[in-house]
């Protein structure tokens, strides 16, 4: 069977990367080899560049292909496989072939090379292959129709990603490197834009490391080693609060850096009856260290360490569990099998447990054994088996005849198994255990033996005593767990309380965050802060939350519909939904219910701050008014006066040219008076939040003519294409966004240069560019520029009193639109004006109608 061709693949972000470059340079390297290579087709798009690369390099002649009214050229594949090169070139792998050719598509095309033997080198830019298809248009606003399936470009023997930053490529663009000079701009504009190449290098690069991914999973089968790869995965760590926290976060967030989006959990939990040695220090180092890797922090009070860790996994769709290696000794493990080994025995198949290793395993106090409440469940069960077994067993062993054992000696045994069961059960264990053992010694090893009666007086006291102790110690046990108890609630509510009081140190003073915690710490549905009136006849809720991706909880709207409630003052309370609370955990939530009050006190105070920060800025802008008009408004007021005075002065005999010139000079006056006027009444609007856009659907045709007439004649270039969608904005408010942003172009460009005014649609948006060739604005000005009464450079004070990109930004953005500010290739800037495409499209404006627009409204500017 003849050997198939191996095809390699350079991948590219975007047009002019450098592909085909890089694919002429890897031919010209294979031919000082001694390889025999072939150009099939190559594209060089007139780039010198490339063209001087294709020199040296024998070339398979173009098969001319007539199509409708032209002749195009497309590979021949015949001559090529007639040829039969160890390598060919072959670019552009997505391409549609001109009907009549042999294949539809070009891949299809190189397919036949492949199964022929002849290697080939080809190239692709990620937007084309199929799966990207709906991201990429999303992206840049447009779809691309030719693509190549996937399987395909992951079939290629060698896959090669040429990179360049997205800076780099625009420089190149701005160079004529790529495109003609008549595209530059416009390329620029849309596609080549900073944003778009930045997204489609990102999705290279993503994309290309998938295939990395698969050769490693290739190799990994082939060689029989288990596949261990995840993606977007969601981890939680669980912490005990000693010092191996800090690597098993760090080791999360190694295991997390494998999978795009993965997500890091850490999770302390308290315990009601446990006995760990959590350190305050540790815990809240280990909260700075998770947070700074970008995870979370949570603490959840639980009775049984292992069902509640499993329980806040499966609530938040965990599916990896990282635990530490158990710090108890080895001796200690007769208690339990730990928490690592419960957890990884009841997660399931849905959540894997990773056990890190770490340097304090077996050094004591690691986390215990799962345990029920006080003794723990597992202790209370072993307690009644050694309080009713032991007895048996003891009986049978010393009712033996070659025991020998003396009465005494029964009892101190029979003692020491009463003891034994109420160390390990408790109370009530102990107790059954003494009273159990007084019946056997009484009826098997009392004389008389297997009679209820006892016929020595010393063995009633050796019983009585034997049972007296047993009762003792077993009430001691008792009162010694519930001591405990209450030492491990009281240490479990000054954690809690410190990582409250933590909380507001960070500046973590939202009060849905403030709700989330408290419902996360009781392990509540949801949790809400009512209002009320001074009546108490309706509640208001201020703020809820609830438990995330899970059926929604009833609604707390009064403290009647939650299951816990605790007034907060006497206007307000914290109420809480999903189970009853016992009357020992209302400490703790009402610290939580206080410090909920403060953060709606600080939020409200906040807003108050806001409101009178604006009314500071209000007064200052005002302030800053009356400075800026003392000139402003005088100049124009002045050349007003002068020129009525002079036309109503009888001293002086005006000629009908002289008067011709002082009435345009009082109109000039007059015109430049009502736009500083109208800027200032705008800004005024804009400032007191009085400014509301009557929103219509409009075409851009509609507008912008007519607010090009306040320039000079010729000094603008318009271009607006007929096929523009609609815009949803307010036609007068959009009207002076154009004017005003135009007027400032105009005034910085030279005189002999056109301001170019463009307009076009990227997905769900259209864009108007005003572009000048002015001196430009440097990075860190251009937010400046936006700011009132500010001019830029050295402009004279009767240019204006610097509102005029300051009104347009604030219009722009009242319409959900924005405005900003680029630089203009070549020297310049670019006002670029972006505004919401209306969703029910319109038809075209007319040809005639568009067209007596631009003549009638339009006077300054040339339309394309």
């Amino acid at each position: 069977m003849a050997r198939r061709g191996k095809l390699r693949i350079y991948v590219g972000a975007a047009p002019g990367v450098g592909k085909t470059y890089a694919m002429l340079s890897e031919a010209h390297r294979r031919v000082e080899r001694g390889t025999d290579v072939v150009v099939a087709l190559v594209e060089h798009h007139d780039r010198p560049r490339t063209q001087v690369l294709l020199h040296g390099l024998e070339q398979v002649p173009r098969q001319e292909i007539r199509c409708r009214d032209g002749v195009f050229g497309e590979m021949d594949t015949d001559a090529v496989l007639r040829r039969r090169p160890q390598v060919a070139l072959v670019d552009e792998l997505a391409h549609t072939n001109v009907p009549g050719s042999r294949n539809e598509k070009r891949w299809q095309d190189i397919e036949e090379l492949l199964d022929a033997g002849i290697d080939v080198v080809s190239t692709v830019n990620i937007q084309h292959l199929e799966s990207l298809g709906d991201v990429v248009e999303s992206i840049t606003g447009v779809r691309q129709r030719e693509t190549v399936p996937d399987a395909v470009v992951r079939r290629a023997d060698q896959i090669e990603l040429v990179d360049m930053a997205p800076e780099a490529l625009r420089r190149r663009m701005a160079h004529g490197n790529i495109y003609a000079p008549d595209k530059v701009d416009a390329a620029l504009s849309h596609y080549f834009r900073p944003g778009n190449l930045t997204a489609l290098r990102e999705l290279a690069l993503l994309w290309t490391a998938d295939r990395v991914d698969a050769y490693l999973r290739r190799y990994r089968d082939e060689h029989g080693i288990r596949s261990t790869w995840h993606a977007r995965e969601r981890l939680v760590v669980g912490l005990t609060g000693g010092p191996e926290g800090s690597t098993l976060i760090r080791r999360a967030a190694r295991m997390a850096a494998k999978s795009s989006g993965s997500e890091i959990m850490a999770v302390y939990i308290s315990r009601a009856d446990g006995l760990t040695s959590a350190s305050p220090r540790e815990l809240a180092a280990q909260r700075t260290l998770v947070e700074q890797l970008g995870g979370t922090f949570h603490h959840v009070i639980g009775d049984e360490v292992p069902a509640a860790l499993l329980d806040f996994a499966r609530g938040v769709n965990a599916n990896q569990i990282v635990l530490g290696s158990s710090r108890r000794k080895s001796w200690q493990y007769v208690f339990g099998p730990g928490v690592g080994a419960t957890v990884a025995r009841d997660s399931g198949p849905d959540i894997d447990v990773h056990i890190v290793t770490h340097d304090e395993v077996a050094k004591g106090r690691g986390l215990p054994a799962a345990r029920g409440a006080r003794l723990g469940r597992s202790r209370m069960v072993a307690g009644w088996l050694i309080g009713v077994l032991g007895p048996i067993l003891l009986t049978l062993g010393l009712a033996q005849p070659e025991s020998g054992a003396e009465f005494a000696s029964d009892v101190l045994l029979f003692l020491s198994v009463t003891v034994l069961a109420a160390l390990v059960g408790g109370l009530l264990p102990g107790l059954f255990s003494a009273a159990f053992g007084s019946l056997l010694l009484n009826f098997y090893f009392a004389r008389p033996i297997h009679q209820w009666s006892i016929a020595e007086g010393h063995n009633v006291v050796a019983i009585v005593v034997f049972f007296a102790i047993a009762v003792a110690v077993a009430t001691v046990v008792d009162r010694s767990a519930r001591r405990t108890q209450q030492a491990a609630r009281l240490r479990a509510e000054s954690e809690t309380l410190t990582l409250l009081a933590g909380s507001v140190l960070r500046g973590e003073d939202t009060l849905g965050a403030l709700l989330e915690r408290a419902r996360e710490t009781f392990g509540m549905e949801s949790a809400a802060l009512l209002e009320t009136d001074p009546d108490r006849r309706h509640w208001t809720c201020v703020g809820s939350v609830s438990v995330p991706d899970q059926t929604p909880a009833r609604p707390l709207l009064t403290p009647e519909d939650a299951d816990v409630d605790v007034p907060v003052g006497e206007h307000a309370t914290l109420a809480l939904s999903g189970r009853k609370l016992p009357a020992e955990d209302r400490r703790v939530l009402t610290a939580f219910a206080l410090h909920a009050a403060a953060v709606l006190d600080r939020q409200r105070l906040k807003s108050e701050a806001h409101r009178a920060h604006k009314l500071a800025e209000g007064n200052r802008i005002r302030t800053a008014l009356l400075a800026a008009v003392s000139h402003d408004l005088r100049t124009p007021l002045a050349a007003i006066k002068a020129g009525v005075s002079s036309l109503r002065s009888d001293d002086v005999a005006w000629s009908e040219e002289d008067e011709a010139d002082l009435l345009e000079s009082i109109e000039q006056g007059a015109d430049r008076l009502d736009q500083l006027v109208g800027n200032l009444l705008d800004m005024s609007r804009l400032q007191t939040g009085t400014v509301e856009p009557l929103i219509r659907e409009m075409y851009l045709d509609e507008v912008v003519p007519t607010a090009l007439g306040g320039v000079p004649e010729g000094s603008v270039d318009l271009d607006i294409p007929e096929t523009l969608p609609l815009v949803a904005a307010d036609p007068g408010l959009f009207e002076r966004v154009v004017a005003n942003v135009v007027e400032n172009a105009v005034k910085y460009s030279p005189a002999d240069r056109q301001v170019l005014v463009r307009a076009s649609s990227l997905g769900n948006r259209v864009e108007l560019r005003v572009v000048d060739r002015g001196p430009g604005v440097p990075d860190s000005e251009k937010a400046r520029i936006f700011e009132p009464f500010q001019r830029y450079g050295d402009t004279p004070r009767g240019n204006g009193v610097g509102l005029g990109l300051a009104v347009a930004r604030g219009f722009t953005e009242a319409m959900h639109g924005t405005l900003d500010a680029e630089d203009t290739p070549g020297g310049g800037l670019t006002m670029v004006i972006t505004l919401p495409a209306a969703r029910i499209p319109g038809p075209a404006p007319s040809e005639e109608t568009s067209a007596e627009g631009r003549a009638t409204h339009a006077p300054g500017a040339r339309s394309r």
